[in-house]
């Protein structure tokens, strides 16, 4: 049966829109095969749903990134997938060891606290890591990324409302064998990584001995002295072993440790009106938010983040299921130093200790019970502990009133299944469910103030309902409806008996999406299109307040009403000719919250509503879009590879905040028209390229890489904060770098 005309057409016509390089517009997906003439695209094999499908045959929202893509840009870390796929921001949050702020859909939220779980999953290797420290992640021993748009809670698990980023690592290889990276670049940057595979018995035990190392002196200036500040020192190493006892049975176990330490640098954006421009100097205040982020006046503060890991994959196939297991385990420990008014001054200083510790255990089966019908079923418990310790230093001197002494616990389990259903050659139901229980516990301390523990307990059934249609061999048109949730919990940074103790409810998320997969030209052009509809209720959200205890205010998480978040996805991948490729995409949203309504004290010490409907979204750009080529140049001594990319993302909000008001004067009722200006990022475009030889050095395949990022130097914040009336601060993002990359792979 043929693809109806006006389908066709409209797929044809989006794939030249996205061709000829309309800004800002395309992105990343596949490599392609060898031959003389324009070959197809090479199938792309995706586990987004716990199965091996194609990703062309996989009904929902997914761009697969593969190591390919990822060693010809010279990608360092995850952070560099940002703008990559549409709809998908990941930025560092340097509040915390290896921290990342991941926003998918324009749902984030962007807190280092161990009390709090994030709303996107990032999930290594079957584990998923239940806080944003330890998630930025770097990317060398990388065997591929699948990243997945909008709850995932069916197969992925606990909090995946708005997503999953999906990281699989590669597994000993079974030969003796390995591979050595060597980089150095602007900043005194420089970075060495080596992987060491060894067959130790073979056919039965392989092993795989990891080693990531990078440094720099980062791209801050002190303002006085003009010596570099925000360096970085990282360390990740560790060990894989894989057994294979029998034809039908593998172990995989992994062993590893993180290790950073880094300047936790701050930069001022405080102005005229906070308390801290009355007591700073005058050039340390009314700063913009763009080239002056990069000049600090204050010593930073220092973190030293530690994090040991344990993962344990197995895997048995028998003739009625085949069943896996997959075991985590990982702590951590941090000491991190802060100066939050990022002034001479010295207002407000903290210093957090604290430890972290989470086990997870997964166990699930998948078979076939007919020709037409498959399965996954399982069971998945989670468990997390932390204790933190945080003392203050206000106006210069130590603050004992406002110590604080925090523990909490966590504990999830959950029920899941998910099915195929062919109703026909064409026709397909898929769907499932996952019933998950929740139960948290905290005890917080604030001052001489010793608050009651606190308990916390809810249930919820998540289900999902996908049906596509196959006209041809070439195209998939699908349409599902998912109900994400993610837990409520407590404020850690609760100050007062009721916010201490008073539990936030969970947020949940009705998502309605459809999509149309075409492959075209003999699949030498694949087009993914794919709407979405996606309605919160209870959302969750920071909101910072003055308080009478503690350090004066507070950030505390509640449930502030709905929002509607609706949007168009595009993703491009085309083989032009042999020797060029281009990938791309588009993502196009709309998002506003509706009852967003907090009670918070005037200035009179009234308590009176503040109304927060109109402000925009934080982490959620109207627009994203990138454009990448890569070319290849066949030389005799190998090949030369030239790698292109744009990334455009458009402006966007970094914190819920007071910008400027509205106030009734009949009731003192305050409407927030829109969050605090300096909190906003601009609109970033940014150019990447890279250069790379692939040769023969003796016996061995070597590589020599040039590389360059944001190559038009667009500066600006990566986060930014304010506390009202006090002080605001902010990070800026990476400016112009560039360096140089010599691999031997052996």
């Amino acid at each position: 049966m043929a693809c109806a005309p006006t389908l066709r057409s409209t797929l044809l016509a989006a794939a030249a829109l996205v061709l000829t390089g309309t800004p800002p517009a395309l992105a990343q997906t596949t490599g392609g095969a060898s031959g003389t003439q324009v070959d197809a695209l090479e199938e792309i094999i995706v586990t987004a749903r716990r199965r091996s499908e194609t990703l062309q045959e996989t009904p929902l929202a997914v761009t697969a990134i593969t190591p390919a893509q990822l060693e010809s840009k010279a990608t360092l870390n995850i952070g560099d997938l940002m703008g990559s796929a549409p709809n998908v921001l990941i930025s560092q949050q340097n509040s915390g060891g290896a921290a990342a702020n991941v926003s998918i859909r324009g749902l984030s939220f962007a807190d280092i606290e161990k009390s709090f779980d994030p709303t996107v999953a990032i999930v290594v290797d079957g584990v998923f890591i239940g806080t944003s420290t330890g998630a930025y992640l770097d990317f060398f021993d990388i065997e591929s990324i699948e990243v997945l748009r909008g709850p995932q809670g069916t197969l992925f698990g606990r909090n995946t409302i708005g997503g999953v980023i999906n990281i699989r690592r590669s597994r000993p290889t079974g030969e003796n064998g390995g591979k050595v990276e060597l980089s150095y670049g602007k900043f005194n940057t420089w970075a060495m990584r080596a992987i060491l595979n060894a067959n130790v018995v073979p056919d039965k035990l392989a092993a795989k001995f990891f080693y990531f190392h990078n440094e720099s002196d980062g791209y801050y200036r002190h303002g006085v002295n003009g010596d570099r500040r925000g360096g970085n020192n990282n360390d990740n190493f560790g060990a894989s072993f894989l057994f294979t006892p029998t034809d039908n049975f593998e172990a995989l176990l992994t062993v590893e440790k993180q290790v950073q330490n880094f300047d936790v640098v701050n930069s001022s954006i405080s102005q005229t009106g906070e308390v801290i421009c009355t007591m700073a100097p005058a050039a340390e205040c009314d700063r913009n938010t763009r080239g002056d982020l990069y000049t600090i006046f204050s010593e930073p503060g220092h973190s030293n983040y530690k994090s040991p890991a344990v993962t344990l994959e197995m895997n048995l196939d028998t003739d009625g299921m085949d069943v896996t297991s997959v075991t985590g385990y990982r702590t951590s420990d941090e000491a991190q130093t802060q100066d939050f008014d990022s002034s001479t001054a010295d207002l407000y200083y903290t210093n957090r200790i604290q430890d972290y510790w989470q086990f997870s255990q997964e166990l699930r089966g998948a078979g076939n019970l007919t020709d037409n019908f498959d399965y996954v079923i399982g069971g998945f418990y989670y468990e997390s502990k932390f204790n933190l310790f945080q003392a203050t230093r206000l106006f210069g001197a130590m603050t004992p009133a406002a110590d604080q002494y925090n523990t909490g616990r966590a504990r999830s389990y959950a029920l899941f299944g998910d099915f195929n259903w062919k109703l026909g050659d064409q026709w397909r139901l898929s769907g499932g469910g996952r019933w998950t229980r929740d139960e948290k516990k905290q005890i917080n301390r604030v001052g001489p103030a010793q608050y009651p523990q606190a308990s916390y307990s809810g249930s919820k059934f998540t289900p999902k309902v996908v049906l596509d249609y196959r006209p041809d061999d070439n195209n998939m048109i699908y349409a599902s409806w998912s109900r994400g949730y993610r837990s409520g919990g407590f404020s850690s940074r609760g100050q007062t008996l009721v916010s201490s103790t008073t539990p936030f409810g969970p947020e949940t998320v009705d998502s309605y999406e459809a999509g149309i997969k075409s492959s075209m030209l003999d699949n030498r052009l694949q087009v993914n299109l794919a709407a979405y509809y996606s309605d919160y209720d209870e959302l969750q959200q920071n909101t910072t307040i003055p308080t009478n205890v503690g350090t004066g205010n507070e950030t505390i998480v509640s449930n502030v009403g709905s929002a509607t978040i609706k949007g168009i996805e595009l993703d491009v991948t085309a083989r032009v000719t042999h020797d060029l490729k281009v990938t791309g995409s588009l993502g196009i949203q709309d998002s506003g919250f509706k009852g967003f309504i907090t009670g918070a004290p005037n200035a009179a010490g009234q308590l009176v509503n503040f109304d927060y409907s109109a402000v925009k979204m934080i982490y959620s750009p109207d627009v994203t879009g990138s454009i990448a080529l890569d070319y290849t140049v066949p030389l005799d001594a190998g090949d030369l590879v030239f790698n292109l990319g744009y990334r455009y993302i458009d402006a966007y909000d970094q914190q819920i905040s007071l910008g400027p008001t509205q106030v009734d004067p009949a009731t003192g009722n305050v409407t927030v028209l829109a969050n605090d200006p300096r909190v906003r990022s601009d609109k970033q475009n940014l150019v990447d390229a890279s250069a790379t030889m692939n040769f023969d050095l003796g016996d061995n395949r070597a590589k020599l890489t040039l590389y360059g990022r944001n190559l038009l130097d667009d500066r600006g914040p990566t986060a930014a904060f304010t506390v009202a009336g006090l002080f605001s601060f902010a990070s800026a993002r990476e400016p112009r770098t560039y360096g140089v990359q010599l691999g031997v792979e052996f």
